[in-house]
């Protein structure tokens, strides 16, 4: 039996970059990688470095690069959901951060999921079924008291997709008082649901 090895990683030059596609030359080799949308990476002439995945298919070998080995495991694990490639597993790294994504899964937030170019409820729904519980742990786990004033506003009957993007606010601000996170959200939840 033939064990194949798969590229792990990669530090090279940055040769070339173009949205979604880098290409690195590594030992005098060129190697293209698809990158998600989101990344952020040296200019041309830096040395760079990327964890890989390698996708081998009978007619077809392309490597998908990550500046994050999270963000190549849950690539990975999305890539194990029935029908979805790894075009479309890009897409959601591109679309939505990891820590974004592992809470839309585990609070089953099919709207904020649905969002995500080329993700409809149906594939939001099979994530959901697939990937609940199975999802690599943050590398900074979440604050308890967002996870709290979370919960406690979605019970006050407020959209999940609302919730998650007025704590992801606040959080950026660096707001740690449970009162005040509280206090902030309801006024920026009301105002939304005015408008």
């Amino acid at each position: 039996m033939v064990t194949l090895k798969m590229i792990g990683s990669l530090r090279g030059k940055l040769l070339r970059k173009r949205p979604a596609e880098l290409l690195i030359e590594v030992g005098g080799v060129g190697y293209t990688v698809a990158v998600p949308l989101s990344i952020s990476v040296a200019g041309e002439g830096q040395e760079v470095f990327l964890y890989t995945y390698t996708h081998v298919r009978e007619d077809s070998l392309q490597l998908y690069g990550f500046l994050k080995e999270e963000d190549k495991q849950v690539f990975t694990k999305v890539l194990s959901v029935s029908g979805i490639g790894p075009r479309l597993a890009l897409a959601i790294v591109s679309g939505i951060s990891v820590d974004k994504f592992r809470l839309a899964v585990e609070r089953e937030d099919v709207s904020l999921l649905s969002r995500i170019p080329g993700i409809g409820k149906k594939t939001a729904n099979r994530l959901i079924l697939e990937l609940k519980g199975k999802l690599p742990d943050s590398e900074a786990p979440v604050d308890v008291r967002y996870d709290d004033a979370y919960s406690a506003l979605v019970n006050l009957g407020y959209r999940k997709s609302n919730v998650t993007s007025t704590l992801d606010a606040l959080s950026r601000k660096g707001i740690t008082d449970i009162e005040t996170i509280l206090r902030e959200s309801l006024k920026i939840l009301s105002e939304g649901d005015k408008g």
